[in-house]
């Protein structure tokens, strides 16, 4: 039966080929270790014509003095195969570590560069993995497995060469295993390659469950469903064990067949060549020699069968680094872009946009306009699922329209840069994103570049004007407290703050406020909205709001239900329409003097 197309594309060299580039810098390096790895060798291939040399010296001629020159001369090829071998390892080490950091630099770059569309599709343990095991794998290939490759295919060379010339016939008994090895790898080397594929898949499939697990801890031990998790784990690596003893059957197999065939044509040459010695036509220090030889070659072919088992997992490590490496970005800056004017007016317009997430899902938006003036306050409300948050997430950029446009001051931001236009807005999530570093840290990463974070004075301005300093001061080490991951250290209004200061660094000239304070009690979320009122002066500002007390600042309300526009004014005028406004905020103030007193 044919190799159908996948197994063929398991079995091409194609991806390890895509390193070539990477590796063509450090070539100079590279030449230097294989020379040393080439004398190395050659020395290696002599020393079993000098044993031959000793033992005939010692049992033929009885020539004491010839022996002790041959063996101070071992001595001295010895130490300097040792500095060689150093030379070569050093060399190849630091080369594939340079190489696979680059490598997985730029892999980490392009994944951070993706759109967020490619996220919601791929476990983020799965990528962890990718980017730490599959790496790991061909940073092992570089650095050890290539030189071993290189050394066994000249010992194998060399050891065939020298076989022919010490004894022909001999070398014909000791290469008629090879046929049988070469056939064996062949065929083992494609079921070894699937099984360290699914082996690796399994992995990154745990890896996912347990970083799924670390992120949402908090929730697991809520609902004390951490023997749940476990099961689940358990179950992955249940699969993993499984996957890896089908890879060790195989590679068991293959090494049976191997040394079998290996040691089984020793026994036939040492067989063979005694009964030459026996005869006399061979001297018993050419027979040492000669099974010296054969060992080189049979070590030479069974270290290369499991090279091809290596190889078969790093093509395969390969491809899935490259895939990564090649996927496409959705969201990307055009090939010639626009740029925005300094200073950015803050104008954002859309022009009957349309959204769905993917093709046959329904739209969440239909034929949406709006438009913010710069320095406008603009609320955006309405029931849960109404597509606040999707409309939110459009003017950065996150996804594209998939009808009509959005336009930042009278550009399409498909035509902008998305430096030019991210960098113009400035976002306050509901959930603000706090990294494990310090407060400090965390204001600054608005602006740090580089490593180089901005001035301290500029830091604590933007702490002051969110009200954060007044938790920060409290703290012991102040500006130089760790947050925790995700900042659990932290209120949510103490995160909130901190997240706010840090668009103030940033000092976008659009800010789009996504339900900021709807999780907050009543006096976080006072000390929260303080620090809004500031971070609005002057800024155009889209609020995305659940909880309508938080709209009565916005100069204008607009509604937003089942995707569609459905009523837009102030928020007294809608409060007295009796419309869907209405009714939210109704629902949420239900006594007539709460309504009153929020008129």
């Amino acid at each position: 039966m044919a190799d159908s197309p996948e197994a063929k594309r398991l079995q091409s060299p194609k991806p390890l080929g895509q390193l070539l580039p990477r590796i063509r810098p450090h070539a100079s390096k590279l030449i230097v270790a294989f020379v040393c790895l080439f004398v190395s060798v050659g020395i290696a291939l002599a020393f079993p014509r000098i044993v031959q040399k000793l033992l005939d010296a010692a049992f033929v001629n009885g020539n004491s003095r010839l022996l002790d020159r041959i063996a101070l001369g071992l001595v001295g090829l010895f130490a300097l195969q040792a500095m060689l071998n150093y030379m070569q390892v050093f060399l190849l080490t630091v080369t594939a570590e340079r190489v696979v950091a680059t490598l997985r630099r730029d892999l980490f770059a392009h994944l951070i560069r993706l759109s967020p569309g490619f996220f919601t599709e791929r476990r983020t343990g799965e990528l962890t993995s990718r980017l730490s095991a599959d790496t790991t794998v061909l940073q092992t290939v570089l650095s050890g497995n290539l030189s071993e490759f290189a050394r066994q295919s000249l010992f194998l060379v060399g050891g065939i060469v020298l076989l022919t010339m010490t004894h022909p016939k001999l070398a014909a008994t000791t290469l008629a295993v090879v046929p049988v090895v070469i056939g064996a790898a062949m065929f083992f080397g494609k079921q070894l390659k699937r099984a360290s594929t699914g082996v690796q898949d399994r992995i990154a499939e745990a890896t996912g469950t347990a970083e799924e697990s670390f992120s949402q801890i908090r929730t697991v031990q809520s609902f004390t469903r951490e023997a749940e998790e476990t099961r689940r784990y358990t179950a992955h690596m249940a699969h993993v064990i499984a996957a890896a003893i089908d890879r060790s059957r195989i590679r068991a197999t293959f090494f049976g067949i191997l040394t079998f065939c290996a040691f089984g044509g020793v026994v036939a040459v040492l067989w063979q060549g005694g009964r030459l010695v026996l005869e006399g036509t061979l001297t018993a220090g050419a027979l040492v020699s000669f099974m010296l030889y054969a060992l080189y070659v049979a070590g030479a072919v069974g270290s290369l069968g499991s090279l091809f088992g290596v190889y078969q997992e790093a093509v395969g490590a390969a491809r899935r680094t490259f895939d990564l490496l090649e996927t496409e970005a959705t969201i990307a800056s055009p090939a010639k872009p626009e740029h925005l004017a300094e200073p950015v007016r803050g104008e954002v317009e859309l022009q009957n946009v349309s959204f769905s997430y993917g093709p046959g899902l329904p739209d969440v938006l239909t034929d949406v306009s709006l438009r913010i003036a710069p320095g406008e306050v603009v609320a955006l409300v309405g029931p849960s699922g109404a597509g606040k948050t999707t409309v939110a997430s459009l003017i950065p950029r996150f996804w594209d329209v998939t009808a009509g446009r959005i336009e930042v001051d009278g550009h399409d931001v498909r035509s902008l840069d998305l430096t030019d236009l991210r960098g113009a807005i400035g976002m306050v999530p509901q959930e603000p994103a706090l990294f494990s570093g310090t407060v400090r840290e965390n204001i600054a990463y608005a602006l740090t570049e580089d490593g180089v974070m901005p001035p301290e004075e500029d830091i604590r301005r933007a702490a002051s004007a969110a009200h954060a300093t007044e938790f920060i001061d409290r703290l012991v080490e102040g500006f130089d407290t760790l947050v925790g991951e995700r900042g659990v250290k932290l209120s949510g209004g103490q995160r909130q703050r901190l997240a706010i200061a840090r668009v103030f660094l940033k000092n976008p000239a659009i800010v789009i406020l996504d339900e900021a304070t709807s999780s907050l009690d009543s006096e976080s979320e006072r000390l929260v909205e303080e620090a809004m009122q500031e971070l609005l002066r002057g800024r155009s500002t889209l609020i995305i709001a659940h909880r309508l007390s938080t709209v009565l600042r916005a100069d204008r309300v607009i509604v937003l239900d089942r995707g569609k526009i459905v009523e837009e004014g102030r928020h007294s005028d809608l409060l007295a329409s009796e419309g869907v406004y209405s009714r939210l905020y109704r629902g949420q103030f239900r006594s007539g003097e709460e309504i009153a007193a929020l008129r």
